[in-house]
């Protein structure tokens, strides 16, 4: 193993560390110091003399990823690019947690240069470090899948700190699970075990054993305890040394317990909840830098030998990426087909006439737009490499695997119906909606490949915070959400979604997607995939629906609403919206009314937020103001679509739970027919004047 490197200089800067972590949070009044404090000298150790890294090139691709998990001790992660040279200064710790500055309360992923993920809800960073080492074990596979390990540019390791906060959550679980069994050894988690959260001991509410819970995962684990001679001693060669036998570990994933006690060594505040997520106050605060040896009477004060020193990380880091060069410029001149494909996934450019390869569905047949979805991905698979994913354990039911492509599984655990190896394509998540969520978050953000991930549309609800996260940092993660409604029939009330469409469409940045009919679907994938700045959910049926003429160009379907019916005289008198499975009630509404000599629009309106895009001319010639007659219809709750039929509009929808029955008994009893579409178009009709009624006589 390398040997430890530990200088008076490296003590000073670690003492500079907590200093500097008092005075943020004492200026900004607020803010989690204790945490910073204590983790100074783990934070140092990774960032100084294990991880690779570059300052000056945050992006390589190279380099060792670091996912600070406990978000909320943000200070941990600024306070060691300003030290490092990642380009944050002085000025910007001072401006913790104020208007635009670039040391927000938690990191914030694209918003601070060497910010790998936006953490804070808790567990959420460790589930984002699993899936960027499942992310470099893919990538590896499709470039350079023959090197010995440890010898191809793509191998390179995933550190984490996690808290006592990230292990309760149940997310945790789930993710950590999965990483052990899926064999991740480019992955370590240093567990910060201070016993101290917002309420104060730790023991008021935890009291498993972490680590035999690691070991039960299938994970290697060691515990550093700077407590255990029953003075505090920071001994960080034994950390040094765990953290080197965590690298050194590559069939399984490393837990390093690291027992540390929170805000060391303030004299009256560590090892207490008051520590934990408030300022120490000037007299604690002077209090503490007396111990460390501190001038009391300055803050933000960094020796110029202190930073010097520090920074010598960034020729240690050039150096490191200088020899990993050559490494990956002997690759790309062995594999250039390799590299050339490396270098589109990487900035996510889609190859030339990828659309072609798109099924396209005949206009009167009638398939269920989830076996359609699952059609469009077996027709992707051979032209992009980097789409990949898979379902928490519905496979079938969200038709999400690509045919004949292997699973992402140590060899071990390949079972009959899903062949596999570690490189594999198709991705078995298990019961885990939320860690599946967290994870493809993480594959999203490693590098350029573009992860999707299925389940029911209800169980949505599992992943949201993810999807939240995934939306914050405009990641492009594809959900294929299935069974979409009531359609889904003798499940029941627990199975169908009825507030989820509109719960989602509130979530900003996130692209709801419940395409009417097979064709739409995929052109509603092709428009998903030309997007990179965003995520999206595809809210598919399980019934069968009827295949329409006109729903198969992108380009209209990326407006996320048009016109799918005209009115037979080109001039309507009502104008009746649809989604997914309802489109269908909405034209044969309209050949009802168009029969009885109304004229009738159907608008078939896919994705509300790519409506919301267009421009007001365009919105205008599919929704024309002068029409004021409207319904929409949804097989779900009303809320939201006010805005589009107005107020002499009338929404078709479900105010309820669903039930147990087939599903077409569910569309008649609960009012979801063309009957009452056509009833509330008369209604509507009725409310703007036009409806004169007949002369009956004396």
């Amino acid at each position: 193993m390398p040997a430890l490197e530990w200088s008076d200089l490296d003590r000073r800067a670690v003492d500079v560390v907590r200093a500097l972590a008092m005075d943020a949070v004492e200026k900004a009044g607020s803010g989690h110091p204790g945490t910073a404090m204590s983790l100074a000298p783990a934070a140092y150790l990774l960032f100084q003399q294990v991880m690779r890294h570059d300052p000056s090139d945050p992006s390589w691709v190279g380099r060792d990823r670091f996912v600070l998990s406990a978000g909320h001790t943000s200070l941990t992660l600024y306070i060691q690019l300003y030290l490092s040279g990642y380009g944050l200064s002085l000025d910007d710790l001072k401006a913790l947690r104020q208007w635009e500055s670039l040391t927000p309360g938690h990191p914030e992923h694209g918003h601070t240069v060497g910010v790998e993920t936006t953490t804070g809800p808790l567990g959420q960073g460790l589930g984002n470090a699993v899936g960027m080492a499942m992310a470099a074990r893919r990538e590896r596979g499709l470039f350079d899948p023959d090197a010995a390990r440890g010898a191809s540019p793509f191998d390179h390791h995933i550190w984490c700190i996690a808290s006592e906060g990230d292990i309760e959550e149940g997310v945790s679980h789930e993710v950590s699970a999965l990483a052990g069994h899926q064999r991740l050894g480019n992955l370590t988690v240093v567990f910060d075990s201070n016993h101290i959260s917002i309420e104060d001991d730790t023991q008021i509410a935890l009291s498993e054993d972490v680590v035999k819970r690691y070991e039960a995962y299938g994970w290697h684990t060691q515990t550093v305890d700077w407590t255990q001679t029953g003075d505090y001693v920071e001994d960080v060669e034994a950390l040094h040394q765990a953290l080197e036998a965590a690298r050194a570990e590559t069939g399984r994933p490393s837990f390093i317990r690291l027992r540390t006690i929170i805000g060391w060594p303030a004299p009256n505040k560590k090892n207490t909840g008051k520590i934990h997520g408030s300022a120490l106050g000037a007299d604690e605060v002077a209090a503490t830098k007396k111990v460390l040896g501190l001038d009391e009477a300055k803050s933000f004060d960094v020796p110029a030998e202190v930073l010097e020193h520090a920074r010598g990380v960034v020729e240690r880091g050039r150096a490191a990426r200088t020899e990993w060069d050559k490494l990956y410029q002997s690759w790309r001149e062995a594999n250039p087909e390799r590299a050339a494909e490396f270098d589109r996934i990487s900035v996510r450019q889609l190859p030339a006439g990828w659309s072609e390869a798109l099924p396209v569905f005949e206009v009167g047949s009638s398939v269920a737009t989830r076996k359609a979805s699952g059609e469009v991905l077996n027709s992707l698979a051979p032209v992009l490499p980097e789409l990949w994913g898979g379902s928490a354990d519905l496979a079938e039911s969200n038709n999400t695997t690509m045919k004949g492509e292997p699973s992402f599984i140590p060899e071990e655990f390949q079972t009959r119906d899903f062949p596999g190896n570690p490189y594999g394509r198709t991705l078995h998540f298990g019961i885990r909606e939320h860690g599946m969520g967290a994870i493809l978050n993480g594959i999203a953000l490693h590098n350029g490949t573009r992860p999707y991930g299925g389940t029911f549309l209800v169980f949505s609800d599992y992943m949201r915070p993810a999807v939240r996260l995934a939306a914050l940092m405009k990641l492009p993660v594809t959900y294929v959400w299935t069974h979409d409604s009531i359609g889904l029939g003798e499940d029941g009330p627990t199975h169908q979604p009825v507030e989820h469409l509109w719960a989602l469409r509130a979530i900003p940045g996130l692209d709801v997607v419940r395409p009417a009919d097979a064709n739409e679907t995929a052109a509603a994938w092709q428009v998903v995939l030309e997007h990179n700045d965003r995520p999206a959910a595809l809210a598919l049926t399980r019934q069968n629906l009827p295949v329409y003429e006109g729903t198969r160009d992108a380009t209209k379907v990326a407006r996320g609403g048009y016109i799918l019916r005209e009115a037979s005289n080109g001039q309507p008198a009502v104008v009746l919206i649809g989604t997914g499975s309802e489109v269908e009630l909405a034209v044969e509404a309209r050949e009802i009314l168009e029969a009885e000599g109304i004229a009738t629009r159907v608008v078939s309106m896919p994705c509300v937020e790519w409506f919301h895009a267009q421009d007001t001319a365009y919105r205008q010639t599919v929704l024309p103001s002068s029409v004021r007659a409207r319904v929409a219809v949804e097989a779900g709750i009303s809320l939201g679509w006010r805005e589009f039929v107005g107020d002499e509009g009338e929404v078709v929808s479900l105010e309820h739970f669903g039930a147990s029955a087939p599903y077409k008994t569910l569309y008649e009893q609960f009012g979801l027919t063309a009957e009452r579409v056509v009833a509330a178009a008369k209604a509507s009709l009725a409310k703007t004047g036009a409806d004169k009624g007949e002369t009956t006589g004396n």
